[in-house]
């Protein structure tokens, strides 16, 4: 079956969490505020409808051009919902941001979020700018909710305030569904990945293992922490305004 031909089987998230009562330095993230979650493109209607019903204005869709013209966006697509597509990687091939030592080992990621921490700093801060601004919960995914979900989370939870410490615990959490999401999004991402010439077996093994390693995000927050006098600083180079920071912390925080 080529990969325009695909068949979807949808099926409900298994990397999705609402990050309600995550304690910050100002205060604790407010539940219903912000949830992470894998690819929300294959999400069944009902799991669709119970978003919706538990009060979700908007979607922040992380994935490549790529991964959202293969799947689109599933029954959310037809839901009251906001979309807001802000890649946080350009191509999941060789000519894009990742390289095959990324793709093929989960401890060595750190570098990858580094480059998108960095590189897509403007994007981070419209999606931050999203939620400060959005009327209800606001949901962010990527595909398996794990790399480009979880650096969207760490940089909210840096402006919110969080330790390093309370970021890394959040990562480490995606590691007990890392099976779970494999079955998910084979049919999927395998022809995705052998269209740039990498084995999803290969990369299955390591990428997203139960064994997860919170080396990558830890290498994140290290460089950010040795980099910058305020972690913000790109982030705020891109645009963060300390009026969005102000809104952002009123809405999240309780």
């Amino acid at each position: 079956m080529s990969i325009d031909s695909l068949e979807l089987t949808l099926s409900a998230p298994v990397n999705l969490r609402d990050l309600g009562g995550i304690h910050t330095a100002g205060g604790t993230v407010a539940a219903g505020f912000a949830i992470r979650a894998d690819d929300l493109s294959m999400a069944d209607a009902a799991s669709a409808t119970d978003l919706v019903d538990a009060g979700l204005t908007a979607i922040i869709d992380l994935r490549s051009h790529h991964e959202v013209h293969l799947t689109g966006r599933g029954p959310l697509g037809e839901m009251p919902v906001a979309y807001h597509h802000l890649p946080l990687m350009t191509s999941l091939g060789p000519a894009g941001e990742a390289d095959p030592t990324d793709i093929t080992d989960q401890s060595t990621f750190g570098r990858m979020y580094i480059r998108m921490y960095e590189g897509s700093a403007p994007r981070i801060v419209a999606a931050l700018a999203v939620m400060a601004t959005s009327p209800g919960a606001t949901v962010f995914h990527c595909a398996a909710g794990q790399d480009r979900t979880g650096v969207l989370a760490a940089s909210l939870l840096l402006a919110l305030g969080a330790s390093h410490e309370t970021i890394v615990e959040d990562y480490t959490r995606t590691g007990a569904n890392s099976q779970a999401i494999m079955d998910r999004l084979a049919p999927v991402m395998g022809p995705l990945m052998a269209r740039h010439g990498y084995d999803l077996q290969q990369a299955a093994r390591a990428a997203t293992r139960t064994e997860f390693s919170p080396a990558p995000m830890e290498g994140l927050l290290q460089h950010l922490e040795r980099t910058y006098t305020d972690p913000l600083e790109p982030l705020r180079a891109a645009g963060l305004s300390d009026g969005v920071l102000s809104t952002l912390r009123q809405r999240a925080l309780s």
